[in-house]
């Protein structure tokens, strides 16, 4: 399985892991329901369990995914400061390059 992270969004991620309160903790991301061929995505910090694989990414951001979910596999997140500043997961794999 494949994550990508961008540069924005690296960046912010990294300041909340790097909170006292998250020590130990990763990112994780998991899907808020799909319909058809895409899904839509969530986020959290959190401590991986047997359901799950844990994904090393080239920003030294381990994200937490949920074992042979394909909509997991190949994910993208993104952070935008305009038009409204949050963040964006997408997998392009599967057809999902934003919201709809």
């Amino acid at each position: 399985m494949t994550v990508k992270i961008s540069r924005n969004a690296a960046k912010i991620l990294k300041l909340e892991l790097d909170k006292l309160e998250n020590e130990g903790k990763k990112l994780r991301v998991y899907v808020t329901h799909s319909h058809g061929d895409h899904a839509h995505y969530g986020m959290g910090i959190d401590d991986p369990t047997d359901k799950d694989i844990v994904v090393s990414t080239d920003k030294d951001i381990d994200v937490i995914l949920e074992k042979d979910n394909k909509f997991l596999d190949g994910i993208r997140i993104d952070y935008f400061y305009v038009p409204e500043e949050g963040f964006a997961i997408t997998n392009p794999s599967q057809g999902n390059h934003g919201d709809h």
